[in-house]
């Protein structure tokens, strides 16, 4: 997908100039705002200011498949951002396409001796063996390594990089546990097959070794401040609160129950990757909607998606920055959708607003085209006026990480020295202040929607 001129008027017209400055803050991340398609140097670099007035980073696309081109173009957009004192910004994922790509020697082999795929991904995506893929790292390496070493070579330093790597590797879900549990080498490899947690340490850690040896060390090698990082993958707590559209629950395996949710077991794969920033996923999915039965509805959404956000920001040092994957729009995984409502627009920027307050550096916004101009508005109003707090959010420490598990009022806040930047968001008719505790002094948090308020310790 290009940025055509075209495109840019809407998303410039839909977008305001920053009101405060961005100083040290990361930009905000948008999809559509990927690979501009402008031959003029002096129009690209007119739009890439436009967009960096609205505090938005414009993303070059790296391609082995038209690897020329899109070296060609991305070279010329990281010079005019180097030129403009911006960050360089790249998108991998075409790099990442796929260690498990049909090759019959990736293929698991069954007890016959015959090789087979999982096919529970989909058609399209022919799972093989986690232990049969080492032959396939020099090859994936190559394509990060050749755009790497021409923007090493041109003086180009990039500062954050990311992949979307999802079912193009090792993963646990869907039938891959059974697969693996008939495949003779994964028996082999995994003592304890038949124990899920043993499986999934197995298959995380051959993943993670996989996206380090392909992505992380290969760009950390030649650029090590840049900032590195897949969808999905951050630190936790050690369970999953979402499903990704492709997986579904297995038998067996540890999870916790809160109504119609199952939070599943994680491994902790974060730090075995050397990824250099968290990108947790707080999207709207339509299971959600099913999994809860609170009347007022905006909380379905809201009690799921902060507690993805509160997990990602409680378990993440602050020395690493998180980048936040977010969508408005309900993602529909399925044909059950009877009856499901939309998220309403305010109390989704109250949840950008929390996140904020909860450790989240920027975000990232993913959606279909059709439905870009909408979100970026909504998810821009905020990163803009958020900037009115910068220093503390470059320096503050979050105070608090609860979700309520029924509606009711929901604060989150930031300390810097004595002072507190906090905010409140109401989903029942309390009134009353609500009292925290910080260092053994109460601090109360009065109703008012829509606001950050600051109090002194």
């Amino acid at each position: 997908m290009s940025l055509r001129p075209e495109q840019v008027r809407l998303f410039l017209e839909n977008t305001e100039p920053l009101k405060w400055s961005r100083n040290n803050r990361l930009p905000l991340y948008l999809w559509p705002i990927m690979d501009l398609e402008v031959d003029d140097e002096a129009e690209a670099e007119s739009i890439i200011q436009q967009f960096n007035e609205r505090g938005i980073g414009l993303i070059s696309t790296w391609d082995p498949s038209d690897r020329e081109r899109t070296l060609n173009r991305g070279l010329e957009i990281a010079r005019i951002q180097m030129e403009l004192g911006l960050r360089v910004n790249v998108n991998a994922n075409p790099c990442t396409y796929s260690f498990c790509n049909g090759d019959l020697r990736t293929a698991h082999i069954g007890e016959d001796g015959e090789p087979f795929f999982d096919l529970s991904f989909g058609k399209a995506h022919k799972m093989g063996c986690p232990f049969a893929l080492d032959f396939r790292r020099p090859e994936m390496q190559q394509q990060v390594e050749f755009f790497v070493q021409a923007y090493y070579e041109a003086d180009l330093e990039i500062g954050f990089i990311f992949a979307d790597w999802e079912i193009d590797g090792p993963i646990e879900w869907n039938g891959a546990w059974a697969a693996s549990r008939r495949c003779q080498r994964c028996q082999d490899q995994i003592e304890d097959i038949h124990d899920f947690t043993a499986f999934q340490s197995a298959l995380r850690q051959k993943r993670s070794a996989l996206q380090r040896e392909m992505l992380a060390d290969t760009i950390i090698s030649c650029f090590p401040d840049a900032l590195v990082g897949n969808y999905g993958v951050y630190p936790h707590d050690g369970h999953r609160y979402w499903y990704d559209y492709f997986e579904e629950f297995v038998d067996g395996v540890p999870y916790e129950q809160e109504g119609g949710a199952k939070y599943r077991q994680w491994f902790d794969e974060f730090p075995l990757t050397g990824y250099t920033s968290a990108m947790p996923v707080v999207y709207t999915w339509d299971k959600i909607w099913r999994w809860y039965d609170f009347d007022q509805v905006d909380y379905r959404w809201f009690y799921n998606m902060l507690k993805v956000g509160s997990n990602a920001g409680k378990s993440t040092s602050s020395e690493i920055p998180i980048v936040t994957f977010v969508h408005w729009h309900t993602v529909y995984t399925d044909d059950n959708n009877l009856g499901i409502q939309q998220f309403s627009e305010n109390m989704y920027q109250e949840l950008l607003w929390h996140l904020l307050l909860r450790g989240h550096d920027t975000f990232f916004m993913w959606c279909p085209l059709d439905q870009a101009t909408q979100e970026a508005r909504l998810v821009h109003q905020v990163y803009a006026a958020s900037l009115e707090y910068k220093d503390f959010l470059e320096s503050g420490i979050p105070i608090n990480f609860d979700v309520p598990s029924l509606p009711g009022p929901v604060v989150s806040g930031l300390r810097l020295g004595d002072h507190l930047l906090l905010r409140r968001t109401d989903f029942d008719d309390t009134r009353s202040d609500v009292t925290l505790t910080i260092d053994g002094l109460s601090v109360g948090v009065p109703r008012v929607f829509g606001k950050c308020m600051m109090k002194l310790l």
